[in-house]
C-alpha cells in the first residue's frame, strides 16, 4: 500500500442495517474510505469492478449466492484481501471455514443483535482485521486450501537457521511436547502443517488459533479429517496424549498441568491476553513451567505478537524454535515477532515445517 494511501473498502452484506453499521466503524478510521456497498452477490462482483477496493467484507449468509460463492467468483476475477462476516452458528461456522480454505484472509463474528454495546465490540475487531487484510499476502492465502499435504508452494528463499553456538548446553532431552501458535492464515496453515505430521509422530500436539467461542469445534473436526494424527477441540482435564493434536476452544485460555505422572489440560477465562483468548503467550508460559525444556515450538502466520512472550520463557529453558517464514505467510506478524527478537533456532518456508519438526526430533 503507498504511504498515506487510504485503504479502500467495500461492504457486502444483504442488510441495510448492517451495511451503515459496518460503513459507520470504518468510517471512523482515518486510514480507511468505505468506497462502496453492495446488497448481495450479483450487486458484489458490480461494484468490485466499479471501485476497485483494497478489502471486501462479505457476509457469509445472503439470499441468492451465499459468501462462499461470491468470494470464489471475487478470487477468480481479482483476487481481493476479503474478511468474512459471519453469524454464531453452526451453518455460519462450517460456511467461514470452507470461506477460509476458499481463500478468505480472515473472518468477524456479526453480534447477536443490535445493542450499541455488541456493536462496538465487534467493530473494534473488525477494523483491526480489515487493516490487517490490506497487508496480508492474497497469493499465500488463495493458495491454501486448493490441496492437501506437500507441494503447495514453491520454495523463495533457502531456510534461516540459529547457529549452533546459540543453542543451549546440557544432556539433551527426548522433547515431550510440540506447541503451536497461529493467527491470521492460520486454519489454512494449520491444515498444511499438521496433517504433514506422520501417524506415529511421537509428541502430543496442542495448538493455540485466535478463533471465537463456536468456530473452533468446527476448525477441530474439519482438521481431524485430514489428518493422520487425532484432532480434537480441548476441554478442562483432557489427557495430553502422543498422537493427538488439541486445539484451544475459542474464548478459553487453555494450560497444561500435571496430573500424576501425566500431562492434562486446562482451560480458564481469565482475561485476553494481548487482546486475545485463547492466547499462545498463555499456554506456552504454562509449558515452560510445568513441562521446561524437552519441547518444540512452531509459530506460524499471524497478525500481532502472540507467543512472542511466551517463546522468550520457552527458548529460556532450552526448547527448539521455528517461526514460519516470510514468503509463505498470509501475515508475517507473530513468526516475524519471533525471528526479529532472535528467538528462532529455524525459520522455515509452511512446505518445510513439519520436515523440520521430525528432524529435531530425531537429531
Amino acid at each position: 500500500m503507498i504511504k498515506n494511501k487510504k485503504i479502500r473498502v467495500l461492504i457486502v452484506d444483504d442488510s441495510a442495517f448492517m451495511r451503515k453499521v459496518i460503513g459507520d466503524i470504518l468510517s471512523s478510521a482515518p486510514a480507511v474510505e468505505v468506497v462502496g456497498k453492495a446488497k448481495n452477490g450479483d450487486d458484489a462482483l458490480r461494484r468490485l469492478a466499479e471501485t476497485d477496493p483494497d478489502v471486501i467484507t462479505l457476509d457469509v449468509e445472503m439470499p441468492g449466492k451465499n459468501g462462499l460463492e461470491v468470494l470464489k467468483e471475487i478470487i477468480a476475477i481479482k483476487p481481493v484481501p476479503v474478511v468474512m462476516v459471519s453469524s454464531l452458528t453452526k451453518d455460519g461456522a462450517d460456511i467461514t471455514m470452507q470461506a477460509l480454505d476458499a481463500g478468505a484472509v480472515d473472518f468477524v463474528t456479526k453480534p447477536s443483535g443490535a445493542v450499541p454495546l455488541d456493536m462496538e465490540k465487534v467493530g473494534g475487531e473488525l477494523l483491526q482485521k480489515v487493516l490487517a487484510a490490506s497487508r496480508a499476502s492474497v497469493h499465500n492465502a488463495s493458495l491454501r486450501g486448493v490441496t492437501t499435504g506437500h507441494g503447495r508452494f514453491h520454495a523463495q528463499a533457502p531456510a534461516q537457521r540459529r547457529p549452533a553456538a546459540c543453542m543451549p548446553s546440557g544432556p539433551a532431552r527426548r522433547p515431550e511436547l510440540l506447541v503451536v501458535a497461529a493467527s491470521t492464515g492460520g486454519p489454512n496453515a494449520l491444515q498444511e502443517f499438521i496433517p504433514a505430521l506422520r501417524k506415529d509422530f511421537p509428541l502430543p500436539v496442542l495448538i493455540v488459533q485466535h478463533m471465537p467461542p463456536g468456530f473452533t469445534s468446527s476448525f477441530a473436526l474439519r482438521l481431524n479429517e485430514r489428518s493422520q494424527l487425532a484432532v480434537m477441540e480441548g476441554c478442562d482435564g483432557m489427557p495430553v496424549r502422543k498422537g493427538v493434536a488439541v486445539v484451544a476452544p475459542g474464548g478459553y485460555h487453555m494450560l497444561v498441568d500435571r496430573r500424576g505422572a501425566e500431562l492434562v489440560c486446562r482451560l480458564s477465562e481469565t482475561p485476553p491476553v494481548r487482546s486475545v483468548r485463547p492466547a499462545a503467550d498463555v499456554l506456552f508460559a504454562s509449558v515452560a513451567d510445568v513441562v521446561g525444556a524437552p519441547v518444540v515450538v512452531v509459530v506460524l502466520t499471524g497478525m500481532g505478537k502472540d507467543g512472542l512472550d511466551g517463546t522468550r520463557l520457552l527458548r529460556a529453558k532450552g526448547a527448539y524454535v521455528i517461526a514460519e517464514s516470510r514468503e509463505t505467510c498470509v501475515i508475517y506478524g507473530m513468526p516475524g515477532a519471533i525471528a526479529e527478537a532472535g528467538l528462532a533456532d529455524e525459520v522455515l518456508p509452511l512446505y518445510s515445517i513439519a520436515a523440520g519438526v521430525e528432524r529435531f526430533i530425531k537429531n
